[in-house]
């Protein structure tokens, strides 16, 4: 009788081997989180520790004199200055206006193309349009569009209104920027309310509409609870981008007419490089962190979940 043939057993392997097979992937991990990691650190961590530590010197960006640390001097400056009180109280007009327009403009773009109609992803393309366009190009757009023979003042003229000097009156220069920022920026936020909607059910919408609800209904009792976590997304990015208003005011007023449209990053900016000031601009740098992240902290509170408030 033949003899009894034994399977082979597998060889259990180089525990070694398991070991280093099983860190590759951590490894791999890690290296490719490197290049963020060095990013980060360079471009965000030591300026907010530069800001922190010039806030409190008499540094300017070039001198012969090694900077020397003046305490709160730089704070009790800013606090003192009209300038900076005027920025700031555009910086909030701003803000205040344009978050709640331009959230609901967006809301009601993303609504209107979420429907299943012909020709609804040209309009997709047209509303997106002005966010892939450099702000740059955008404002020197519509500087000239302001101009008192401007377009805009040439189609009021065709309905008997004499438009203003948009741009050179105090009393129109922030409400054209508005303007002009709503309209570059709306695109952006309408594609993340229609990605909100569109993680909503279909079956919501059915078992309202069997209940009798009409659109109005649906919309408070079925989009607008199943948008809440996009909702407070929205409105914090928003708030950050109205409050780092720069671009509009540096290429179309240059903070004029008479600091009415001037801002807090506006003043930081001139005031660290075209004034050569790094220690009073850190400190309005510093004033505009707090600032924005208060008004954030804030914002997170009101618009949290149900449940997370009690």
């Amino acid at each position: 009788m033949p003899p009894a043939v034994t399977p082979d057993l597998a060889p259990a392997g180089n525990p070694r081997s398991r070991t280093t097979l099983g860190h590759q992937p951590v490894t791999v991990a890690w290296l490719m989180l490197v290049p963020a990691i060095v990013l980060m650190v360079t471009f965000l961590i030591i300026p907010i520790i530069l800001t922190f530590g010039l806030a409190f010197t008499n540094a300017r960006l070039i001198s012969p004199e090694p900077a020397r640390f003046i305490g709160l001097d730089n704070f009790t400056r800013l606090f003192s200055s009209p300038t900076f009180w005027r920025s700031l109280q555009n910086t909030v007009v701003f803000a205040l206006v344009i978050v709640p327009v331009q959230s609901a403009i967006a809301l009601g773009l993303a609504l209107l193309i979420n429907a299943k109609v012909r020709g609804v992803n040209f309009f997709r393309t047209v509303y997106f349009l002005p966010v892939v366009t450099s702000m740059v190009v955008v404002s020197m757009l519509w500087m000239f569009m302001y101009q008192p023979n401007g377009l805009i003042n040439v189609l009021l003229a065709k309905i008997g209104i004499d438009g203003p000097d948009w741009l050179g009156d105090p009393r129109t220069a922030l409400f054209a920027i508005i303007v002009l920022s709503i309209w570059q920026a709306v695109g952006m936020h309408m594609v993340i309310w229609l990605s909100g909607l569109q993680t909503i059910p279909g079956e919501l919408y059915e078992a309202a509409a069997l209940d009798g609800a009409g659109p109005w209904r649906q919309f408070l009792h079925v989009t607008w609870p199943g948008l809440r976590q996009t909702a407070t997304f929205i409105l914090i990015t928003i708030t950050i981008a109205a409050f780092s208003l720069f671009t509009q005011v540096n290429i179309m007023t240059q903070g004029g007419p008479l600091d009415a449209t001037s801002t807090v990053v506006f003043q930081a900016v001139r005031t660290g490089f075209q004034q050569q000031q790094t220690g009073y601009a850190s400190a309005i740098s510093l004033v505009f962190f707090a600032i924005v992240l208060v008004v954030s902290l804030i914002q997170r509170y009101f618009t949290r979940d149900k449940e997370a408030r009690r």
